[in-house]
């Protein structure tokens, strides 16, 4: 179950918007009381309730609103017991000031918006003996490992907890605390509205997460970066999962470089199956596998990681293929006969695992690469470590291409007004290849075809490493169609300025 956090300055508000989340599905919502300008009216608020509420009235030391006395606040949560009120939110520090009463339902919290204390469970441990209905437990992740930690301390639960941490780090457990146990998690009344770090909104997650379908038994698999909170692979993989009936949630998972390993260890012991790999881990990924395919082995990067039926961990690489097919796709004649690329010649911009990966998988066409990139050092070691050309970044426009792939975040959303090439570097007739999709048509897109070149969307080459990575993870076809559609509908203009 979700509950939905209400903060409002009228009493007007606050009930109006309760009144439309119920009509939206929602089944229960918290009002955070401390918003009010007003005295808050506890009758007011639960006259005609359409849901049960959970009424919580938060100090300014704890990242509420409160102005009153500590004083008039604890009178007011006693008022909102004796009204009967479905759940009343008690900070564990007051939790033997406020005695039971009636049929109002306890939650005993606890809140730290700096960290995930290194006594996490000393302090479950006391909240247990406060006379709780249900304990709530909620701290800042500075890593993914303290998620790990929470998802662990939730699973051994001896009584109802509500146990998950805020901030990006975090996010993933928001989504999963109700697979490991908790009676229901916090979302927000909409994504521009969140009362706390990293709060999901409602919409995102019941149509994105399919919050209330994720049960015990449920898949969990993951995209692993950082920065990863642009990332559409959660609607596309989360959508097809939902499309297909397939009992799997996919969620992002933002990962500090130097936590990659502890992050993956800790995230394979609490029961995920499989992650895509996006920057900056694609490389260093592959020492977390058992076995790794041939693509990976050729070109150095991996951008997926997967637990095979044998219980085997394996690192795949699923971007050669598909940029293969796209830029196949784009070097066929307006008859439609495939050209071939033997011989042509190739510049492409950046050094990363992208960049990697596709320039192997032309070379082994037979193509004469050449890379550059805005880092000269590691532009020059990729190009020495795979023997083929390299040029400096100032010097790109002089190049001679017949194909030109960009496999930099030049031009990504919210940068849309960027590109790494001018209009007169770009040769009529080239393909030119952008691997970014967001947005699908990026100004090099637009440039080249304002110069009459070939082009080539990175939204086509994504949906099919996309396809690919759903195979590794379900065992199952992937339905190429499906996700492209709901790819090209996520980055349309309006989603985008959403």
């Amino acid at each position: 179950m979700i509950c939905v956090s209400i903060g409002r300055t009228r009493h007007q508000m606050m009930i109006a918007e309760h009144q439309a989340l119920a009509d939206a599905g929602a089944r229960l919502v918290e009002y955070r009381i401390d918003w009010l300008k007003t005295p808050p009216n506890i009758s007011r608020l639960l006259e005609k309730r359409p849901t049960p509420i959970v009424m919580t009235c938060r100090r300014r030391e704890d990242h509420g609103r409160w102005n009153g006395t500590e004083e008039q606040r604890q009178t007011l949560i006693r008022s909102a017991i004796v009204a009967g009120v479905e759940f009343i939110d008690i900070e564990m520090d007051i939790a033997k000031a406020i005695p039971r009463y009636g049929k109002t339902r306890r939650i005993i919290s606890y809140h730290n918006f700096d960290e995930t204390p290194a006594d996490l469970e000393k302090i479950y441990e006391e909240m247990l003996k406060l006379d709780g209905d249900i304990v709530k437990i909620v701290t800042m992740a500075n890593s993914a490992a303290d998620g790990v930690r929470m998802m662990k301390l939730l699973q051994s639960a001896p009584k109802p907890t509500v146990a998950f941490c805020m901030g990006e780090f975090g996010l993933f457990t928001r989504i999963l605390c109700g697979r490991f146990g908790s009676p229901y998690s916090y979302a927000s009344f909409s994504s521009e509205r969140e009362l706390a770090p990293g709060q999901v909104s409602f919409k995102d997650m019941v149509e994105v997460y399919h919050y209330d379908d994720i049960k015990k038994d449920t898949k969990m698999f993951g995209v692993i970066g950082d920065p990863i909170s642009h990332s559409l692979s959660p609607l596309l993989h989360n959508t097809t999962f939902h499309q297909e009936g397939f009992k799997g949630i996919y969620v992002p998972l933002r990962i500090q470089q130097d936590q990659l390993a502890t992050c993956i260890t800790g995230l394979k012991e609490i029961g995920f199956e499989g992650f895509s790999v996006t920057i900056p881990h694609k490389e260093n990924v592959i020492s977390q596998a058992h076995h790794a395919d041939e693509r990976v082995k050729e070109s150095g990067a991996a951008n997926t990681l997967f637990k095979a039926t044998s219980g085997a961990w394996v690192a795949a690489n699923t971007d050669l293929e598909a940029a293969m097919q796209t830029i196949r796709a784009g070097m066929k004649t307006p008859t439609g006969e495939q050209i071939s690329l033997e011989g042509k010649r190739i510049l492409i911009l950046g050094a990363g695992g992208v960049a990697r990966a596709i320039a192997l998988g032309l070379m082994q066409a037979g193509a004469v690469v050449t890379l550059t990139n805005r880092t000269r050092k590691r532009g020059e070691e990729l190009a020495v470590q795979l023997k083929c050309a390299h040029i400096t970044w100032e010097n790109r426009g002089a190049e001679f291409y017949d194909v030109l792939v960009n496999c930099t975040p030049i031009g990504m959303h919210p940068n849309v007004d960027a590109s790494p090439m001018r209009d007169n570097w770009l040769r009529e007739g080239a393909l030119v290849f952008d691997t970014i999709y967001t947005p699908e048509n990026t100004l090099l897109i637009k440039q080249a075809r304002e110069r009459e070149c070939r082009v080539a969307s990175g939204l086509e080459m994504f949906v099919r490493q996309a396809a690919a990575q759903y195979e590794c993870f379900t065992q199952t076809v992937a339905p190429l169609e499906k996700m492209r559609k709901t790819l090209r509908q996520a980055i349309s203009p309006v989603k985008l300025e959403n």
